[in-house]
């Protein structure tokens, strides 16, 4: 039987595809990423009885703690890996279970990081768009995106952004790309009045046309979900509170294929 994979599991799957057990883990897998460290998720580790590692790096291994159980294996590893380099992720309730170790780090309590994530029906939008470097795409053609949104940062009394106020903003972000045509800048030959000449040389011969500027939207680069990802990022940044230190976009491009961006916000 195939397991079945809900929709709230893909939160919790990594830019390899790896469905993990945790935010937790989902987060570390982040940092491994924007790190530029390459990784292996779920490394078994020889011996008996079997235990399996969160992470594994050219560095050395990591492991999740996120209950007792995570506590005894993760104590296990420690005296089957002498001399190798692992360290610990844990929550301050399981200290009482870490006084011994001196390798945990555990979650900070002050001041508590946290990220929510935003899902909704109305993050979705319509668009046209042209890849003229990729030879399938590189004629005029469209999509029904959906996108999800995440927030990092500094909570403020344990809430970090309300949500209906994070909602009114990614809606606003949607908005500015429903129904309109993605195109690199680059394209654009003239304009005349409210009119774009969009001209190009690509793989299916030479594309000549003529769009309404209010239609149009302009991209410093290609039309892909990645570049997408970065212009919502863009646009949210100088809306967020302050306490907002981080942005995660994820476009789907149609069914279970698409983007996931996250960047530092500037202050």
């Amino acid at each position: 039987m195939t397991a079945r994979i809900t929709d709230s599991d893909f939160r919790y799957i990594d830019g390899r595809g790896n469905l993990m057990r945790s935010r937790t883990e989902l987060s570390v897998a982040k940092l491994l990423d924007f790190l530029h460290k390459d990784y292996e998720y779920g490394c078994d580790i020889p011996g008996q009885p079997p235990l399996r590692a969160s992470f594994r790096t050219a560095d050395g291994y990591i492991h999740v703690l996120d209950g007792d159980e995570d506590v005894a294996a993760y104590a296990q590893m420690r005296r089957r890996l002498e001399g190798a380099s692992i360290i610990g992720m844990g929550h301050p309730r399981l200290a009482s279970r870490l006084k011994e170790m001196d390798d945990i780090i555990l979650y900070s309590d002050a001041p508590e990081t946290g990220s929510i994530f935003l899902e909704d029906p109305s993050f979705s939008f319509d668009y046209a768009h042209i890849l003229p470097l990729v030879e399938k795409c590189s004629i005029l053609h469209g999509h029904t995106s959906s996108v999800m949104v995440e927030l990092v940062g500094r909570t403020r009394d344990n809430l970090l952004v309300d949500f209906s106020e994070a909602k009114r903003l990614v809606r606003r972000v949607i908005a500015e790309f429903d129904h309109k045509f993605f195109i690199n800048e680059k394209y654009v030959v003239s304009r005349d009045g409210d009119r774009y000449r969009i001209a190009f040389d690509g793989p299916r011969g030479r594309f000549d046309l003529q769009v309404p500027a209010h239609t149009a939207y302009l991209l410093r680069g290609e039309a892909t979900v990645e570049n997408l990802s970065t212009e919502i990022i863009r646009l949210l940044e100088s809306s967020l509170p302050d306490n907002v230190e981080g942005v995660g976009v994820y476009i789907y491009e149609g069914y279970n294929k698409g983007s996931h961006l996250i960047s530092r916000v500037p202050r």
